[in-house]
């Protein structure tokens, strides 16, 4: 396995690309299933889980094409992709392929709403938490799916197709909320989602189906109402900029001291992680061009911080917040409210040096003057992350293992940095 080193050193400066965000990518190339029309969508990352989710799509039918590049891409621009579902051969996801990202699971709302049926198998477990698939059942169940479970794979049947209903959402579930509003675009009469994910994903989902022909208010809010139509046609669409991409680089950015541009980013797609970072003493602003992150000789100050579904801060900013923390003055106080077991990356940050106290779903961080790099095991996508961070400013080599957990979520991130003036590299196993 690859595996990246990171040499600590000096401040980052120059500019960064932000990518589409993988968060919107996946669930629009889901979208794809509910039209027999050509879906286009840009500005699409280069990353694996959209190759595994491609791998999926494509075994139940779909064409895919990779458009190549155009005037003014280069190899850390999106890429152009077309998905074609007019000729699904399958409405079975086999445990092969929904096993290796959660995601995958997401078809079955598309396959159930145009087919009428839909096997795929339970998702398994998660490195990070449970995060059960009682909400997607429950929910199409109140679109009028009978749903059986049977040796390991939910089987969804609607022969007569799917109906509006009424589904509040025991706890807000951004799956639960993509899933549930694809499947509502083709069911007959009104469905209304309460509880729902408030993301910018979600929203920028919803634009996507509107587009594409679907009756949607509401995206963004918790209280989404669906108008079912009978089919939905294609459309040409955007993936919007990386939201979690652009905080991680702008406390990569805060850690090692510098002054970046992250180019395309939205500063309105992280309006709690940016106050969160100017009481650390980080200076954010809105340009139009992206983001401009910097942070010239003052130190990084020790602020609390709790994670919570937008528009609070994002658990999966959690780790890297951390990070920074580690060398703030003063101890934080992290409270993880989203994910019983994100804190995996407590254990490998310590070996650098770090000093973190675990009680409960909370961590006490307390500021130290020096890390000192280490080798150290990345546990899942975000921990991985937090490891590069912590290694821009750790003495000597940190040496991160298992970084096929960064390439699910991050596009050519050591290029990114080592272009800002990041002493790092990928070492091929």
């Amino acid at each position: 396995m690859d595996k990246i080193k990171v040499t600590g050193g000096g401040p980052l400066t120059g500019t960064i690309p932000i990518s589409g965000a993988k968060n919107a990518a996946l669930p629009l190339m889901i979208a794809s299933l509910l039209t027999d029309e050509t879906l286009v969508l840009e500005n699409v990352p280069r990353l694996r889980d959209v190759r595994q989710l491609t791998a999926l799509l494509t075994d139940l039918g779909v064409d895919y094409t990779l458009c190549g590049r155009r005037i003014g891409q280069d190899a850390l621009t999106g890429q152009t992709i077309k998905l074609n579902a007019g000729s699904v051969i399958s409405t079975t996801a086999s445990y092969d392929l929904v096993s290796k990202m959660r995601a995958s699971f997401w078809v079955i709302g598309p396959l159930l709403a145009r087919f009428g049926q839909a096997k795929v198998s339970l998702p398994g477990g998660c490195a990070i938490g449970t995060r059960p698939v009682d909400f997607f059942i429950e929910g199409l169940e109140a679109l009028g799916a009978v749903i059986d479970v049977d040796a390991g794979y939910v089987i969804a049947t609607a022969p007569d197709g799917l109906t509006g209903g009424t589904y509040r959402c025991p706890r807000v579930s951004v799956g639960a909320t993509h899933t549930l509003m694809m499947a509502a675009t083709l069911a007959k009469g009104i469905t209304v989602l309460e509880n729902a994910a408030r993301e910018p994903e979600v929203a920028d989902l919803a634009i996507c189906l509107t587009e594409m022909g679907a009756r949607i208010r509401g995206a963004g809010t918790d209280r989404i109402e669906i108008e079912g139509v009978e089919r939905l046609t294609g459309t040409t669409h955007a993936v919007l900029p990386d939201r979690i991409e652009t905080g991680t680089y702008a406390m990569a950015v805060a850690m090692a001291g510098g002054d970046v541009l992250l180019e395309n980013a939205r500063a309105d797609l992280l309006r709690e992680p940016i106050e969160v970072l100017g009481r650390a003493g980080v200076t954010l602003t809105a340009t139009n061009q992206g983001v401009r992150v910097q942070r010239n000789g003052a130190g990084i100050r020790a602020v609390d911080m709790e994670t919570e579904p937008f528009p609070g801060f994002p658990t999966d900013l959690q780790a890297q917040f951390m990070a920074l923390m580690t060398r703030a003055s003063g101890t934080s106080e992290i409270s993880e409210t989203i994910f019983e077991n994100r804190f995996m990356h407590v254990q490998e940050l310590t070996r650098l040096g770090a000093r973190i106290r675990l009680d409960g779903q909370k961590a006490f961080v307390e500021g130290v003057d020096t890390l000192k790099g280490a080798p150290v095991m990345a546990t899942d996508l975000r921990a991985s992350v937090s490891l590069v961070i912590a290694g821009l400013v750790a003495e000597g080599e940190t040496v991160v293992n298992r970084v096929y957990h960064l390439d699910r979520g991050f596009e050519q991130l050591e290029v990114k940095l080592g272009a800002c003036g990041a002493a790092i590299e990928r070492i091929a196993s």
